[in-house]
């Protein structure tokens, strides 16, 4: 079974619901028609039935009407327009006296029927509407009177009506039906752009966006959402691709510099002294680019979010001497000063290996960027309920226009103004994507020759 298109569904369900409205609205209006009319007639018949007790009188056994010629002057004999039949009859159920309009015709008396209960039945093939009621004389019960009146004008009415409100409920939901496609095909416009949109969009095209609707509603805002999720996907793409570029330049420069010490050195024979001297030089080399294969490895897998957290215990003060001792002989040769304040052991739930990770990185840069002879100090501290780690030095400091820029890889500030300082550009971006993971809050605040402080806060 073929499937009805987006538009054909909206306006269906549109005309089913409003076809059920108009049905209700029919069916009370159809209701209410039928019951004036009805109670008009209940109301002529029980009239009749008043008037005609009071004009009969009883001599023996025999009904005699008083005034026999208004009798036969009045509607009774004829059958023109709402005809009211009148019958007599004895306690046998037999005829006494009848109407002159009910000509050979009779009303039947119904035993089934009370008395006083207004029922519809034929008399013939008319339908029509009548009423018995007993005849009595000093609570004396001498017969009964039928009453009725033609239901045919009152028949025709309603069934005219019933049928005017098929055919008019037929042609209303027809119309409706059009009339919701048309507005329905309108309203989704924009769905339709989104579509054409979406197929012109590749990797290599995403600079397109889909054009936002006049009306500020729901596919208004589906437009945005999407447009806002283009724009991350190509932010995204566009780091990748520089991410890639920079990363190959980043490779490529230690292994162009071994290659080419490696070519100097088989040019001619050296002494001893000048081999051990490039071969080291060329050791230092393959420890950077060490490093920075484990640093893109190291991103690669937080960029994911594959690693499997190990929540433990972490004893910060013992990660920091840690880290401090690894870094002794750089402490050394640069002289530097380097203050731990902790008054109490500080404890907090996290990756032992990940903390230590986001401490090694820090603790580097603040000894790496801190002048010969300068000062670096490590605060532990309890705010808040929450543990803060405070790192600071009076090192080179970083350009504020650059601060946001040092969590991106491979950026390194002030890097040409400092070519003797080395580094991959990566701690600070592998730092901000490990806190992001361990939700621990992370601040960094530099200006430029006075140094940098960076906190982290450990819920």
């Amino acid at each position: 079974m073929k499937q009805l298109s987006f538009k054909n569904r909206i306006a269906l369900n549109y005309i089913i619901t409003t076809g059920l409205l108009i049905l209700v609205v029919f069916s009370v209006i159809y209701s209410i028609v039928k019951h004036t009319v009805y109670s008009d007639i209940d109301e002529n018949l029980k009239a009749e039935i008043k008037n005609h007790l009071a004009e009969i009188k009883v001599e023996g056994n025999k009904v005699i009407l008083i005034d026999k010629e208004e009798w036969d002057e009045r509607e009774h004999n004829t059958v023109d327009v709402n005809p009211v039949f009148v019958e007599f009859l004895d306690l046998n159920k037999k005829i006494i006296e009848k109407a002159p309009n009910l000509k050979s015709q009779a009303l039947e008396f119904k035993d089934s029927v009370e008395d006083y209960e207004l029922f519809d039945t034929k008399m013939g093939d008319h339908a029509i509407r009548q009423i018995q009621v007993p005849l009595n004389v000093k609570n004396k019960k001498i017969g009964y009177i039928i009453v009725a009146m033609s239901l045919a004008d009152s028949k025709s009415v309603l069934n005219n009506l019933f049928d005017i409100m098929c055919l008019s409920f037929l042609a209303i939901l027809l119309l409706l039906f059009f009339i919701a496609r048309f507005f329905a095909g309108r309203s989704i416009k924009p769905i339709n752009s989104i579509i054409n949109t979406s197929r012109i969009i590749t990797k290599d095209n995403l600079k397109i966006r889909i054009p936002l609707p006049k009306t500020r509603d729901e596919l208004y805002t589906l437009s945005g959402t999407i447009n806002n999720l283009l724009e991350r996907i190509e932010d995204t793409i566009e780091r990748e691709k520089q991410f890639t570029s920079d990363a190959s330049h980043e490779l490529r420069t230690p292994l162009t510099v071994i290659k080419g010490t490696l070519e100097v050195l088989i040019r001619k024979p050296r002494d001893n002294k000048e081999y051990e001297e490039k071969i080291n030089y060329c050791i230092k080399e393959v420890d950077h680019l060490n490093t920075l294969v484990d640093q893109l490895l190291l991103m690669a897998r937080y960029e994911n979010q594959k690693q499997n957290i190990q929540t433990e215990s972490v004893y910060l003060n013992a990660l920091i001497l840690d880290v401090l001792t690894l870094n002794a002989e750089k402490i050394k040769v640069k002289n530097l000063n380097i203050k731990f304040d902790a008054q109490q052991d500080f404890y907090v739930k996290s990756d032992n290996f990940l903390v230590i990770t986001i401490l090694r990185n820090l603790l580097s840069n603040a000894l790496k960027y801190t002048n010969d002879n300068g000062e670096v100090s490590i605060l532990l501290s309890e705010q808040n309920n929450k543990t803060v780690c405070k790192i600071s030095d009076n090192g080179i400091g970083i350009e504020k226009t650059d601060l946001e820029s040092v969590f991106s890889p491979f950026f390194r500030s002030g890097s040409t103004e400092h070519p003797e300082i080395k580094g991959t550009g990566l701690g600070l971006s592998i730092v901000k994507r490990i806190t992001e993971l361990l939700q621990v809050e992370f601040k960094i605040d530099s200006k430029i020759g006075e140094g940098t402080t960076v906190i982290l806060i450990f819920s």
